[in-house]
């Protein structure tokens, strides 16, 4: 095995071939650029690369070991450096280009100067192990990125659409909202749409993280890329391919990618210093070697090893290893991240905000009182609420008109219509000024008191009530139901016992209702009668006195806080456009349980981060102590250095396989 005292003439004479041979031997592939790991044959291309230059390393040794002729040795050595040293040759060159200083070119710089002082097989192993890691660097992205692979191949390319009385195979660009299309038993769903015909449970794990079947009828929301069971059905499209909740899904994984952890920015921003400082140390380490009277080449060789020693590859890789892995393993769950920053947000959470309806609760609002004040048949005032609220999306006008269908009841035609938020509704019936709204809707109007107290009444009986009104005078008051979704109380207590201490619930919803589900859910504190300007100051007051606060609503009605909180948290969002949009932490299953698993696996991915951080920096300065006091021989800084790196890059591949 060569070291620093083996230079001679003819392995001199050897280097100076080997170096000048290298470009002839390993020609600039026209396909490929420094990037190229990125792309599917890059990545295949290295592992060839890392073998061969495996390969090169020990025939050299061992060729070294048993007598073998010279030029042997040196191609086996020759073979090593340029398989080993191609990539990191041309990253480095591409730096230097842009006036940068990269891990790639220190370790360049180090592998040659072991071959300069003699030291061929520490240089090839080092340039070995330096390609290594940077191939299972490269795995574990791929690994976290082959989830944007795994969800494209969830969604078929053609759809059996009904043409009249035909059913034609179509490809789904060709497939328009309104087009009726059918899904056999067993086949795959392949957009977005509501059932029309038919009945059967369908298996959404792969877009939710659901493990039970959810049996879908007539009226239910059906998603693209999940399985149909054993029954048939006939779906009405309501998204085209490119917007389907899927493609949305695939389209946030990827730039989730693309989104860099705080901790991953702040190593990138000292990158650039620290190859500059470490390029300084190993000059200035040869420069005070030579000032105390040493050798050239054994304290070129004690530079070398400091520069193999100090460089910070682990460092760089402890954090994306760790942080696309959590991406991936969320997102084959139905949790997704929308970036490496939102990982570690998550897992800094020391409070939790829930929005009520559709939250904490089902969201399946019921109407179940309609109290009459003024004249007025029951059907006639539910008809003339539910046209009104025909017009808007809102929980309660949902109820109101799905009450009013069930009885058959004629909607009449309304204009004008305006919307409060968090308030009420308004619009012209047949010339008649109708308001609908909570009592704040109806703030300083004269002659409403009795009508307003028995709205007062009906919610202490635990309901959502509101008043209808025409023309200013009070028709009646309509009141609501709702209940806990199952399950909630359970998350609740899973995340105090994850140590978020400070749990409470904001609604616009009245005290009384609010204080009975709150009950039930074990919640700390309720906020009652919200607007949604008065969520978001009671969010930042959260975050302000507790500290980091996590917002978890529709995404819809609560956009503003969800963007107010250090985390926005949209649950049930696998038909929710705005939700997908709005929040930077996205439950697609309707289940509060993806919350709890999201906290349980960004504080994963915090404590792998945290030792991968630990270790990487206790490798360095524990190498340079060794060397700077009883030396370091540069094989064991090779392998303490690049054995480092490729061990963070194993702990954080960890993360795939994370469960609860």
């Amino acid at each position: 095995m060569g070291g620093a005292s083996e230079a001679g003439g003819s392995r001199g004479d050897s280097r100076g071939l080997l170096l000048l041979a290298a470009p002839r031997f390993f020609p600039r592939p026209a396909t490929m650029s420094a990037t190229t790991s990125d792309s599917r044959l890059a990545p295949r291309v290295e592992t060839i690369f890392v073998a061969l230059a495996f390969a090169g390393m020990l025939t050299g040794v061992v060729a070294e070991w048993r007598g073998a002729p010279e030029t042997l040795v040196w191609i086996g050595y020759g073979v090593a450096y340029g398989f080993g040293g191609w990539f990191g040759l041309r990253a480095g060159l591409d730096a230097i280009r842009h006036l940068r200083v990269d891990i790639d070119l220190l370790m360049i710089l180090a592998a040659l100067g072991a071959l300069a002082v003699g030291a061929p097989f520490e240089g090839a192993m080092l340039l070995f192990l330096f390609s290594l890691s940077n191939v299972l660097q490269h795995y574990a992205i791929g690994r976290s990125r082959s989830a944007i692979e795994a969800l494209m191949e969830l969604r078929p390319e053609t759809a059996l659409v009904r043409r009249g009385d035909d059913l034609v195979e179509t490809p789904l660009a060709d497939v328009e909202v309104d087009d009726v299309f059918v899904v056999k038993p067993g086949d795959r769903l392949p957009l977005d749409g509501t059932v029309v015909v038919g009945e059967s449970e369908v298996d959404q794990a792969s877009l939710t993280g659901e493990s039970v079947p959810v049996t879908k009828r007539l009226g239910d929301d059906v998603f693209g890329g999940t399985i149909n069971g054993g029954g048939s059905l006939e779906v009405c499209v309501t998204k085209a391919a490119g917007e389907t909740a899927l493609a949305q899904m695939i389209r946030l994984v990827e730039e989730a990618h693309g989104e860099k952890a705080e901790t991953q920015r702040l190593i990138d921003r000292l990158e650039q210093p620290y190859a500059l400082g470490v390029i300084g140390l190993t000059i200035a380490a040869l420069a005070v070697g030579l000032a105390l009277g040493g050798a050239f080449d054994p304290s070129f060789y004690r530079a070398m090893t400091l520069m193999v020693a100090a460089s910070p590859c682990a460092i760089i890789i402890s954090t994306p290893a760790a942080v696309l892995s959590a991406i991936a393993n969320g997102a084959r769950r139905g949790v997704l991240f929308k970036g490496g920053v939102y990982v570690e947000e998550v897992a800094t959470v020391e409070a939790i905000a829930f929005d009520k309806t559709g939250t904490l609760t089902e969201g399946k609002t019921r109407l179940t009182d309609v109290g009459l004040l003024e004249g007025i048949a029951e059907d006639e005032l539910l008809a003339l609420a539910a046209g009104v609220q025909a017009r808007s999306e809102h929980h309660l006008a949902r109820a109101t008109v799905e009450a009013a269908v069930t009885r058959g009841l004629v909607l009449p035609d309304a204009k004008g219509f305006k919307a409060t938020a968090g308030k009420g509704v308004e619009a012209s019936v047949n010339g008649g000024a109708v308001r609908i709204g909570n009592p704040q809707f109806f703030g300083g109007e004269n002659g409403l008191a009795p009508a307003l107290d028995a709205v007062g009444a009906m919610q202490e009986r635990g309901r959502t009530a509101i008043l209808v009104t025409r023309d200013g005078v009070a028709l009646g008051v309509l009141g609501f139901a709702d209940t806990l979704r199952p399950g909630a109380a359970d998350v609740v207590r899973d995340l105090r016992h994850r140590g978020v201490e400070h749990i409470v619930m904001l609604t616009g919803d009245n005290r009384h209702v609010a204080e009975r589900i709150a009950r039930e859910a074990g919640v700390d504190r309720v906020y009652a009668d919200l607007l949604p300007e008065q969520k978001v100051e009671i969010v930042r007051e959260i975050r302000e006195t507790v500290g980091p606060v996590a917002m978890v609503g529709d995404g819809v009605n609560d956009a503003p806080a969800l963007a107010a909180a250090t985390v926005g948290v949209a649950m049930g969002a696998a038909g929710t456009d705005v939700a997908l949009e709005t929040a930077d932490l996205v439950l697609m299953a309707d289940d509060l349980d993806g919350l709890s698993y999201a906290i349980a696996l960004s504080r994963a991915a915090r404590r792998t981060l945290v030792a991968n951080l630990g270790f990487a920096l206790a490798m360095i300065v524990v190498m340079l102590g060794f060397i700077l006091t009883v030396g370091l021989p540069l094989p064991l800084a090779v392998v303490g250095h690049e054995g480092s790196t490729v061990l963070v890059s194993l702990n954080g591949l960890r993360l795939l396989g994370f469960r609860r």
